[in-house]
C-alpha cells in the first residue's frame, strides 16, 4: 500500500515538474520576443528654450528627444544646428528644421531672416496707417497709394486711391518686432515689409505719396483687381478715367492786327476840253481844264 502510495506521489511530483519547466520555457521564449521587438526611437535635437527671430543658436539652446517617429525634415545633426539663425520663431522642446533656419554662414540677425531673393522695405508709419500696431511680423497686408497723378486733368477728378501691392508680409515692425508681454500689439513708427527687387522700386515711389497699409487675413492669399477710387466718383462708385493733358500745351491765339491803311489814291489828272466856234467862214477853238479831282 505504502509502495503504491509512494508510485503514485512520485508519478505527480514529475508530471509537475514537467509542467513547470514547460511553462518557464514558454514565458522565457515570450519576453525574449517581446524584448526584440520593443520599438526603436530616433534621437533629435530639439530647443531647451524659446528662441526668438533672429537668435543665433548655441550649443546651450540644444536638447536632445527620442521619438518613435520623429517629424519629417527633423534635424539631428548639432553641426547642421549651432551657429545658425532663426528666421521663424521656435518655441521650447519644438524639434529644428530646415525652414526655420537661416543658411549656413549667413549668421544671425535680422538680415538673416530675408529671404533668397526678397528685400525689406522699411515703411514709415503712424498709429493710422500701421493699422493701430496691428501689422506686426508674420502679418499680409495690401498697400495702398493716394495723391494726385502727375499729368492728368485733376479738377473733376480730385484725390486717387489704388492699391499699390496686395498680399505682402510683414517682416518687422520697429526695432522690437514681438508682441508685448502681454500679447498687445506693440505701436511703432516703422514696417518692415517683404517685397521683390521690382515691389521695392515701385514702392519707393510711392513714398513721395500718401500710404496706407491694410490688414488682410494671413491665409486670405486671392490678388483682387480694384478698379481704385477718386474723390469725384466717391459717391459713384465708377470706375477711375483720367483724363491725360498732351504734353505740349496749345499754342494761344494771338489778337487780330489790324491791316494797315490803303495808300490814298493819287487825283486823276485834269480834263482837257476843247470847244470849237464857227462864226461865217471864221473858225475859233476855246480850251477849258476841268478843275474836279475825282469823279462823283
Amino acid at each position: 500500500m505504502k509502495k503504491r502510495l509512494l508510485s503514485v506521489l512520485a508519478f505527480a511530483l514529475a508530471v509537475s515538474a514537467g509542467a513547470a519547466f514547460v511553462l518557464y520555457q514558454l514565458i522565457a521564449s515570450k519576453v525574449k520576443v517581446g524584448a526584440s521587438s520593443a520599438p526603436r526611437t530616433t534621437r533629435v535635437f530639439v530647443a531647451s528654450r524659446d528662441l526668438a527671430l533672429g537668435a543665433l543658436i548655441l550649443e546651450r539652446d540644444l536638447r536632445s528627444a527620442e521619438y518613435l517617429s520623429p517629424p519629417a525634415g527633423a534635424l539631428s545633426k548639432k553641426e547642421d544646428l549651432v551657429g545658425r539663425g532663426v528666421t521663424n520663431p521656435i518655441h521650447e522642446d519644438e524639434p529644428f528644421f530646415e525652414a526655420s533656419l537661416a543658411p549656413r554662414g549667413a549668421g544671425a540677425g535680422f538680415a538673416a531672416t530675408i529671404p533668397q531673393g526678397m528685400r525689406a522695405f522699411a515703411v514709415h508709419v503712424n498709429e493710422v496707417v500701421g493699422v493701430a500696431g496691428f501689422a506686426v511680423a508674420g502679418m499680409r497686408v495690401d498697400i495702398l497709394v493716394s495723391g494726385l497723378p502727375p499729368g492728368s486733368a485733376t479738377d473733376s477728378l480730385g484725390s486717387i486711391t489704388r492699391t499699390l501691392l496686395q498680399n505682402v508680409e510683414v517682416l518687422s515692425a520697429g526695432q522690437n518686432y514681438q508682441k508685448d508681454a502681454e500679447g498687445k500689439p506693440v505701436l511703432v513708427q516703422v514696417v518692415n515689409v517683404l517685397v521683390t527687387p521690382a515691389q521695392a522700386e515701385v514702392l519707393n515711389l510711392a513714398t513721395d505719396q500718401k500710404i496706407q497699409l491694410v490688414l488682410r487675413n494671413p491665409a486670405d492669399r486671392e490678388i483682387v483687381n480694384t478698379p481704385g477710387a477718386s474723390a469725384a466718383n466717391l459717391f459713384q462708385g465708377n470706375a477711375i478715367r483720367i483724363v491725360k493733358v498732351s504734353g505740349a500745351a496749345a499754342p494761344r491765339a494771338l489778337p487780330a492786327r489790324p491791316e494797315p491803311a490803303a495808300a490814298p489814291l493819287p487825283p486823276p489828272p485834269p480834263r482837257i476840253v476843247t470847244i470849237e466856234v464857227f462864226s461865217g467862214n471864221k473858225r475859233t477853238e476855246s480850251i477849258f481844264q476841268n478843275q474836279e479831282t475825282s469823279p462823283r
